[in-house]
């Protein structure tokens, strides 16, 4: 295979489809090319004029962006496509995003402190404290000023802070209703990209030497189907010559977005280091493992191995028999995938952030025994999934917001966007099940034996607590991260992330490696 692969390439095979066919030989088994040296003397150009030479370690395209796209030039027809491609983001750009980000965010957090001070002052002047319904809404004000701010600048800028918006509308148990609610849009309603623009990134991604779009695609939907920061999906029908006709979802990167999605997550990382001491978490370790696993997003050859990846883990049973996956995965269509389009199956459905409302649509009432039997099959499905991939091979989907997981029509349960995934350490995963196992074992939430196991857990996992922390903190870590029935934390520490009794505030440390985990499960 690789030999014709070879032979293919010599007749200017672009070189993004011949990264697609050789990371996707064989659909039974997950090839991983993890070097393949080709002779010294072969010297192979793509139609773009990159050069692929000696090594394919990663296989990445290096062409430039034109400002507009021919297809004269591809030799499709004469006719001229008159689309833009978005420039880089330039310095003066950059700044300028830092300098807007940096405005909107520092007095979202002062207005905090200030309010603070402020409510201190005013009970030290009349020597009365507010009562709890008194604060309580003194406080829900100020979060939905600062939900508001916060929603207005992430329209305003996009980018990486859509990310953002998507792991707080996501973490109600963590962030006040206010915030979540505001920002609940961001999980699947970005603006897309022209279609024009997007089938422009089609073409010079994709086609070949004399191929025209219509060769490829019969249809082609021009509203997008969704669109996140970094790409949006258009579904369209195959022809006869790539195995059509077939349904399928087409994901389409931004032009350009990678130098702002990542000068945006610099941004955060500043922000995040410069308040590290007063932020109820290490949110600087948090931005640096997302801005790590962020690089991996842009490369759709690699979402495509991953795609197939955890498709053959959830497909086979523990003794590794073929098995029905507990949830939907698309797989991708060979030789239709390079670093920057995607074709896949298309999952006809509505993301999970619009299942109630396609409910009440249908007539079902979202407390009725029909909904809340959904709901358990909803928790079975992905609590299958993740604790597998997590558990037993640990190489697992990243990104599981709202936006990412689909109700089907026929009622199953897919999953989506496979940009974001992680790969832990066997010694992580077997800890993670120690943890998991001695949760579910204990025989009350404040037995002293249970809770010095669960807290040495904790701590093998890598986490550091601060050298006054409480004695039970390390449990209070674990209950907190890993177990969604209890009410109440050992220690007395509040479930909540911002409450200034969080077990949160006793953490010095998490584990790099394990970011992503605790923002799975």
């Amino acid at each position: 295979s690789i030999k014709r692969i070879i032979t293919r390439m010599k007749v200017g095979l672009p070189s993004a489809t011949l990264a697609s066919a050789i990371l996707l030989i064989g659909r039974k088994e997950v090839i991983q090319v993890t070097s393949f040296t080709l002779s010294n003397n072969v010297n192979l150009k793509s139609r773009r004029g990159n050069v692929v030479r000696n090594k394919l370690n990663a296989v990445e395209l290096r062409g430039t962006e034109e400002s507009t796209l021919t297809k004269n030039e591809e030799g499709n027809d004469d006719e001229v496509i008159n689309v833009e491609f978005p420039p880089p983001l330039s310095k003066v750009d950059a700044v300028k995003r830092a300098a807007t980000f940096w405005s909107s965010a520092v007095p979202i957090v002062a207005s905090y402190y200030s309010k603070t001070i402020e409510l201190q002052f005013k009970e030290l002047l009349s020597g009365e404290s507010l009562s709890d319904d008194e604060v309580e809404k003194v406080w829900d004000e100020q979060h939905q000023q600062g939900a508001i701010k916060l929603a207005e600048t992430i329209t305003s800028l996009k980018g990486f802070y859509i990310k953002t918006a998507q792991i707080i509308a996501s973490r109600q148990d963590l962030f006040p209703k206010q915030y979540t609610e505001a920002l609940s849009d961001f999980t699947d309603n970005v603006d897309p990209i022209p279609a024009s623009l997007a089938k422009a990134v089609i073409v010079k991604e994709l086609l070949h030497r004399g191929e025209k779009f219509e060769d490829v695609f019969s249809e082609f939907d021009e509203m997008p189907l969704g669109a996140a920061s970094v790409a949006q999906v258009h579904r369209a029908i195959l022809t006869e010559k790539y195995g059509g006709p077939k349904e399928v979802a087409i994901k389409i990167q931004r032009p350009s977005i990678e130098s702002k999605l990542m000068g945006d997550i610099a941004n955060l990382k500043a922000l995040s280091k410069t308040f590290r001491e007063n932020l109820p978490l290490d949110y600087y370790t948090v931005f640096s493992e997302l801005e790590k696993q962020l690089q991996d997003e842009f490369d759709f050859v690699a979402e495509a191995v991953a795609m197939d990846r955890i498709y053959q883990t959830i497909s086979r049973d523990e003794n590794g028999l073929p098995c029905q996956p507990p949830v939907v995965v698309p797989r991708p269509v060979a030789g239709l995938v390079s670093k920057r389009v995607l074709v896949m199956d298309y999952l006809s459905g509505v993301p999970l952030s619009r299942a109630a409302e396609e409910m009440l649509k249908k007539g079902i009432d979202p407390d009725s025994p029909e909904a809340q039997l959904f709901g358990r099959k909803l928790l079975r499905g992905l609590t299958d999934v993740f604790g597998r991939c997590i558990l037993e091979t640990g190489f697992f989907h990243a990104d599981p917001h709202p936006g990412n997981i689909f109700v089907l029509e026929d009622g199953s349960i897919g999953l989506i966007d496979f940009g974001q995934v992680k790969q832990i350490s066997g010694r992580a995963r077997e800890t993670l099940s120690k943890v998991m196992v001695a949760l579910d074992d204990r025989k009350s939430n404040d037995d002293v034996d249970d809770l010095s196991k669960i807290g040495d857990l904790a701590l093998e996992l890598g986490v550091e607590f601060n050298e006054d922390a409480g004695d039970l903190a390390p449990p209070a870590v674990a209950f907190w991260l890993f177990d969604g029935s209890v009410e109440e934390l050992p220690g007395g520490y509040d479930l909540g992330e911002l409450s200034p009794n969080s077990p949160v505030k006793e953490l010095k440390s998490f584990p790099q490696d394990l970011v992503l985990v605790g923002r799975s499960t």
